[in-house]
């Protein structure tokens, strides 16, 4: 019976610093290993593979064809192998748990957050929905989902507060308003908690509007707004970094603060729920991608 061949994960991981860098030194200083380890850990996976690896002379590091090729196998066994860890290391907890997000909250760290979690309770079926607060709280009170992620009107102490901003208008730079004509406002279709603020803001300042973008996805709101078609309407801490806040410019109202809160079913089961929510509550939230 042929012997059986096997790669060690220490000596695969020293190899990927060493092509990454095409240095032994950095890798050593990456690793946190001496150069001779360095140098002995890649000896003894070309003694393994039975193949030259890696060229090098007093000046330069090159990966030979082997090299090449083995690089490629190296990524591919450690992220089994990582992802093997994490699964026996995650919890026993299991069973489904119903997430739903409002769509400009999703496009922040919440993947990070989301991918995390899914690691540490590998057993849990997280099934993901992605769509207009509104709608997320009608499909959370008909027992449609377990816990959302949303945009809310401040101090109505439904949930727990994630994080509380200013909605502000948002523009282009170069954006010009008349003061004598309606205000173009691109928004979200209605139920939506930042559609109102805007027109009851702008209603009460005596303005006129007209929409001229509705829709339900942020995407489309972000896009209308880069085109010139109008103004929306953002959290502060989402204007991403093309569009500018109109605060102070033509006039506009203020507009009231949002709450970003986590509102949970109490119908679901309370374990996914409360780790879902510990993962999520101390979320930073990064502006929204250009």
């Amino acid at each position: 019976m042929a012997d059986q061949q096997t790669f060690d994960p220490v000596l695969l991981r020293t190899y990927l610093a060493v092509v990454e860098g095409l240095s032994f030194t950095r890798a050593a200083e990456q690793l946190g290993l001496s150069q001779p380890t360095v140098s002995q850990h890649i000896r003894r996976l070309e003694d393994a593979a039975g193949r030259q690896l890696v060229a090098r002379d007093t000046r330069t590091v090159r990966l030979t064809d082997n090299g090449e090729a083995m690089a490629g196998f190296a990524r591919t066994i450690l992220a089994a192998n990582d992802e093997a860890i994490a699964y026996f290391r995650g919890s026993a907890m299991a069973g489904r748990l119903r997430f739903g997000a409002a769509d400009e909250l999703a496009l922040s760290e919440l993947p990070h957050i989301l991918r995390d979690f899914r690691q540490l309770y590998p057993k849990i079926n997280l099934e993901l929905t992605v769509t207009q607060s509104g709608i997320l709280q009608r499909r959370l009170i008909a027992n449609h989902l377990d816990l959302i992620f949303i945009n809310q009107e401040p101090d109505t102490d439904r949930g727990r507060l994630v994080r509380r901003d200013r909605l502000v208008w948002v523009g282009l730079e170069k954006t010009e308003l008349d003061p004598l004509q309606p205000v173009p406002l691109i928004t979200y279709h209605a139920p939506s908690y930042s559609r109102s603020a805007a027109i009851n803001a702008l209603e009460a300042a005596g303005r006129t509007w007209r929409i001229t973008c509705n829709t339900r996805e942020i995407n489309a709101i972000l896009a209308a707004t880069r085109a010139g078609l109008g103004i929306c309407v953002l959290a502060q801490s989402r204007i991403p970094g093309d569009l500018r806040s109109l605060a102070g410019r033509f006039a506009l109202p203020t507009l009231p603060d949002v709450e970003m809160a986590l509102v949970d079913n109490p119908l679901a089961p309370r374990e996914p729920v409360e780790a879902l929510a510990r993962a999520i509550h101390n979320l930073p939230l990064a502006p929204l991608r250009p």
